[in-house]
């Protein structure tokens, strides 16, 4: 039987065991599918006594808008380098704190001012992926496989072709295969991609950013607009999925780790940023998730196979033919206006 007085007690410590056993605290993420090892994101929980919950978009253009109405929460988000420009010129991120990221010496500074030159310092971004966009296929389905984005032109392959749900990805393939660059702001040249696209869209499944690895794993599509990333992730499922960068050119995109400006969880942010950043880590999520991290010390820590892949570690001449897509300001409304055509398929 309890007493009134250590009845009163027990009411006391309540509160303080509620304490000991509250929830961990959770670390929010913004990112692509499929784009970190699971077996990482379990042992920084572990490491930090914490959680790690992630939810996933299929383009920059999808994640903006949803923060824009007002999604809130996200400690880590995961844009490329354009969409970095576009959400600090809006004010939505938070300058990050070096002395908490150590492991930042360990960045390639070639994609911070080759491929990142808006960021060149680190202030608001750290690089965490690089890949070129192109085509995955289905070796012997695919007849005469050609390096080229007029493959999204042939009549055999209706039906079972699909293209990124990405504005600035397939109105650059289509800018690329004409000979323009995916940066132009010349309105006829974007008419005459907007054109070309419209061609393709009469002839694909559907727009796909997400599920188009496992559809060309499964061989439910034959031919897709991809990240060289996630076409070989479908090749360890299917030996027959193979990939090409066309020889028109094509997109590299460098995607990087952002902090929110009203990140609930900065410190924590820090943390799984300098984590992902050790050469060990970043070795282990090239392996596991096909993109290519931009850690001079995980280079040689990867399989000399993973090292010689040519769609992950592009030569000379490939890279050459590459842009990166670009903040373009207004005139990124230009695109918009294209897009919003070839959606509605006229």
């Amino acid at each position: 039987m309890i007493t009134i007085a250590r009845r009163t007690l027990f009411l006391a410590v309540l509160p303080l065991l509620a304490g000991c056993g509250s929830k961990k605290p959770v670390l929010h993420v913004y990112n692509w599918d499929d784009y970190i090892k699971p077996g990482l994101v379990a042992r920084f929980e572990q490491q930090h006594g914490c959680r790690v919950v992630i939810d996933t978009y299929e383009s920059n253009e999808s994640m903006l808008a949803r923060l824009q109405s007002g999604a809130t929460g996200y400690d880590i988000i995961v844009p490329t380098t354009y969409m970095v420009e576009i959400m600090h010129k809006a004010d939505m991120l938070q300058e990050l704190d070096h002395s908490k990221l150590p492991h930042l010496s360990e960045i390639d500074l070639e994609f911070t001012s080759g491929i990142s030159a808006f960021d060149t310092e680190m202030r608001w971004s750290v690089p965490y992926m690089a890949a070129a966009t192109g085509i995955g296929y289905i070796k012997g389905r695919v007849s005469n496989p050609e390096a080229s984005w007029s493959m999204f032109e042939r009549p055999d392959l209706k039906g079972r072709t699909t293209l990124l749900n990405d504005m600035r990805e397939v109105i650059g393939a289509a800018l690329k295969h004409l000979g323009y660059s995916l940066n132009t702001t010349d309105v006829n040249q974007l008419g005459e991609a907007g054109n070309v696209v419209l061609k393709w869209r009469s002839q694909i499944a559907k727009f796909e950013g997400d599920q188009y690895n496992a559809g060309l794993a499964s061989e439910e599509f034959l031919l897709c607009h991809g990240y060289a990333g996630d076409v070989l992730q479908a090749q360890e499922e299917n030996d027959k999925v193979d990939f090409l960068i066309p020889k028109e050119g094509a997109a590299i995109g460098l995607d990087s780790l952002v902090i929110p400006k009203n990140a609930p969880q900065p410190a924590l942010a820090h943390a799984f940023i300098d984590f992902l950043c050790q050469p060990s880590h970043a070795a282990e999520n090239m392996e596991e998730i096909y993109y290519l991290a931009p850690n001079t010390g995980a280079y040689a820590l990867v399989d000399e196979e993973l090292r010689a892949n040519p769609s992950i570690f592009l030569d000379p001449e490939t890279r050459a033919k590459c842009e990166v897509i670009h903040d373009l300001g207004e005139d990124n409304a230009k695109y918009i206006q294209v897009w919003d055509h070839i959606k509605a398929g006229r």
